[in-house]
């Protein structure tokens, strides 16, 4: 039987209705009624309260990226929604499902410039999958039923409800149906029977098969789709960037991630393969290097759910618009049992060259400061590799990447696509309170922490046992690579002065040791780790490290840099 309520309590119990347990947010005047509201729900929804807006959303992303549910936002107008404007954009870019709910002035002020209104409608619209301004009481149930059914379904993504505040004190009466169909907004049907055979043809007559799969594995939970598909097909496998830990990291066809800073053996893979399956990715230049160049001897098949991305960057053969679950299940029950064990044994090979030039270098030196690797990788094996592992942007990001080591699915949680600094630490949150029993390590540069350091006053009030790693080079180590190798040695502005972060850690009442001696290392990673409190690990690095390999923008992905003077192409 339906219930009178006003806006603000249709809206909590609307939540509740979609499963929500947990809302990152902030509060403030136009928003205030919903936060009056809430003060009676706390047995029943629990309220994260971040110290910016901007760390609410990253850590609503970080939430959604590690549970697989949308993660949810609440915040006031004008500021506090522009506040969170990065993290739509970043989230949408990465498919990311964030349900974002921000406060509005009342109806008869909405255009007057009245205090703290800002067009959140306009804003928001170009860059998330729907935004709708709420006005009525009684269109506030619908309207959250429609978000999480678009935030959650197909290409998953951020949605904005526009909160006005008459919307939220008007009464109406709430029984919640979920959203199961919108007539505008089609889901992918089951993919072409005319697709699949084409693409199961093209796999059969393959002599060197390879396969790059993305984040969209992980949001169709096709790990064991995509296991048994490479099993059958005999087929090597590469990761980008957030495809990182749908596969396990010694999984027997795995090879690598690919891109500007991947593995060799998986971007060499890619040059001379005849057929490249792509599985949600969406061909990044950051993973194709000039696109023009990109697998040059494929026929390419592309598997995705949303058909935009499908012929959009590289020209494909087979494109199957459809989910990539059901899409590796009925491509593995048409292909051929095969072997390609020759092609595969070429991934060992590259991983000496690979091994002997850079990731031994890099994570066992013989002497000299402690490098960025080492530390990565003593967290990964230390933590038995079952840690999620997030990261901040910048050389923290990409050393994290290349050297953890995963054992389950969703255990990497990055900034991919907009690459926005200050996203580690509040992401680092989120997934910690959406995955309370796994241990969550953040890398963080210098740079991206200071970016979002009051979030540490969260982890103070929550008692969100996050570990974080800082890799302490005093510079903005990602730019003042580029500015070393392509600017001439000219450090324009990437120099940091960085402040005691011992004091700052003890003023949060956080655990703090600080490590420079290698010696010290395992030990300071094993204390972190066994601390059953949040811990900052400040790791001083070498002060100029590097990442490589590198593939240089503009370059053929077979034209990899192994350190300053060397390059490596096959045959050399």
């Amino acid at each position: 039987m339906a219930r009178r309520l006003t806006g603000a309590e249709i809206l909590l119990e609307s939540l509740i209705a979609e499963g929500v347990d947990t809302v990152f947010g902030y509060p403030g005047g136009s928003i205030i009624t919903v936060y009056d509201k809430m003060y009676h729900y706390g047995d029943r929804l629990r309220h994260v309260l971040v110290r910016h807006e901007q760390g609410a959303i990253h850590a609503a992303q970080g939430y959604a990226r590690a549970t697989g549910r949308p993660g949810v936002v609440i915040v006031t107008s004008g500021p506090g929604a522009t506040n969170v404007i990065t993290g739509v954009a970043d989230a949408m870019v990465d498919s990311t499902p964030v349900v974002v709910i921000t406060g509005q002035v009342g109806n008869a002020m909405l255009g007057t410039d009245a205090f703290q209104e800002t067009d959140v409608v306009g804003m928001t619209g170009p860059i998330d999958k729907w935004t709708y301004q709420i006005r009525r009481s009684e269109d506030v149930a619908q309207a959250v039923a429609k978000a999480f059914h678009i935030a959650g379904t197909g290409r998953p993504g951020p949605v904005v409800l526009d909160f006005t505040r008459d919307a939220q004190v008007g009464e109406a009466d709430f029984e919640y149906r979920p959203c199961t169909h919108i007539r505008s907004y089609a889901l992918p049907a089951p993919a072409s029977e005319t697709a699949i055979d084409a693409a199961a043809r093209l796999i059969d007559e393959a002599e060197r098969p390879f396969v790059v799969f993305g984040q969209g594995v992980v949001l169709s939970h096709a790990e064991e789709q995509l296991m048994a598909f490479l099993k059958k097909g005999g087929i090597p496998a590469a990761s980008t960037m957030l495809g990182l830990s749908a596969l396990p990291s010694d999984f027997p066809y795995y090879v690598g991630m690919a891109g500007m800073h991947g593995n060799i053996a998986s971007n060499m893979m890619t040059q001379h393969c005849d057929v490249l399956i792509a599985v949600g990715m969406r061909f990044s230049d950051r993973v194709t290097g000039n696109p023009s160049t990109y697998a040059p001897r494929a026929k390419v098949i592309h598997i995705d759910v949303d058909r935009t991305e499908i012929g959009k960057i590289i020209p494909v053969d087979v494109g199957i618009l459809g989910d990539a679950a059901e899409v590796l299940e009925r491509l593995t029950d048409r292909i051929r049992f095969s072997f390609h064990d020759e092609w595969a044994a070429l991934a060992r090979r590259y991983d000496r060259v690979e091994a002997e030039k850079v990731s031994g270098p890099e994570t066992a030196p013989a002497e000299g400061p402690i490098n960025m690797g080492e530390v990565v990788s003593q967290v990964a094996e230390l933590s038995g590799r079952r840690a999620v592992i997030v990261t901040d942007v910048g050389q923290n990001q990409l050393m994290g990447a290349r050297y953890s080591r995963f054992a389950q699915t969703r255990s990497f949680i990055s900034s991919g696509g907009l690459g926005t600094m200050g996203f580690g630490l509040p992401a680092a949150i989120g997934a910690k309170i959406g995955a309370p029993d796994r241990q969550v390590c953040v890398f963080v540069g210098d740079g991206g922490i200071q970016m979002t350091l009051q979030e540490f006053g969260t982890i103070m009030q929550e008692g969100t046992a996050v570990k974080v790693v800082l890799l302490n080079n005093n510079w903005l180590g990602n730019v003042r690579q580029w500015q070393e190798l392509f600017y001439e040695r000219r450090y324009s502005q990437t120099r940091m002065l960085n402040p005691d972060y011992s004091l700052i850690a003890k003023a949060y009442g956080i655990r703090y040791r600080c490590v420079e001696d290698r010696a010290e290392l395992a030990d300071a990673v094993r204390e972190m780790l066994d601390a059953p409190e949040a811990f900052l690990l400040d790791a001083r690095v070498r002060e100029e490290g590097m990442v490589y390999p590198m593939v240089p923008g503009g370059r053929r992905m077979d034209e990899i840099l192994l350190n300053k003077d060397e390059w490596y192409r096959d045959g050399e």
